[in-house]
């Protein structure tokens, strides 16, 4: 039997499938896993799968922060034009972690009328990555859109060092140049030196001696 013949096949079968849309989904996913399979290609688009949204959770990460405007344009877009792009997802003890999507996803599962439009389902498709590697997918999706913030990438480069990447591997995998990466880390440790306690008063303290010393001078001098 030739594939065209399978294929006719398959089409009158799906005509023919008057399952639920659990059902349906299960079999949609089988139809594109071995068409994907079939096609051949090392790409993750080419196989998207549909998964119960509650069960896509986001990451703690996520250097990429919309505000409200952005969020209701978003909102916007899907409701006019659906869901056109679907969430990159990486395998989790509990379902699935967002890799990029954060927000498509946040408004899948928010929005009742986006939610029930997409039967409690979301697009997505899987990268099979450990955790740091995870993290530098998100940023390198968000840095293609312009959309990062430096001080939470910062917070990236460290969580990274932390595991014993080098800088030459991070600038590697982020795109980025050697002085940016260090740059980077700078800035955190100096984020960190100020977040302590007992340096901010001291600083404080250090800053209201000079201020009061300068005033002193220049009170002198009228």
């Amino acid at each position: 039997m030739g594939i065209d013949e399978l294929l006719s096949m398959l089409e009158r079968a799906l005509e023919d499938e008057k399952g639920d849309l659990d059902r349906r989904v299960a079999v949609y996913n089988q139809i594109v896993a071995m068409a994907s399979a079939y096609l051949d290609l090392p790409h993750p688009v080419t196989c998207p799968q549909l998964v119960p949204v509650d069960r896509v959770h986001g990451n703690e990460y996520n250097p990429n922060k919309v505000a409200p405007p952005e969020m209701r344009l978003l909102t916007l877009s899907i409701e006019k034009d659906g869901m056109t792009m679907p969430v990159v997802v990486a395998d989790d003890k509990n379902g699935w972690v967002v890799v990029d999507g954060f927000h498509r996803r946040r408004v899948a599962k928010a929005k009742a009328h986006i939610r029930q439009s997409l039967g409690g389902y979301l697009p997505i498709v899987r990268l099979n990555k450990s955790l740091e590697d995870r993290i530098t997918s998100t940023v390198r999706h968000n840095m293609a859109r312009g959309a990062h913030q430096v001080e939470l990438t910062a917070k990236l480069v460290t969580l990274l060092r932390r595991h014993n990447w080098t800088n030459e591997r991070i600038g590697k995998e982020l795109g980025m140049d050697p002085d940016e990466v260090l740059r980077l880390k700078q800035m955190q440790g100096l984020a960190e030196a100020f977040s302590d306690r007992e340096f901010s008063r001291a600083w404080d303290v250090d800053a209201q001696t000079r201020a009061a010393g300068q005033k002193k001078r220049s009170d002198s001098r009228l």
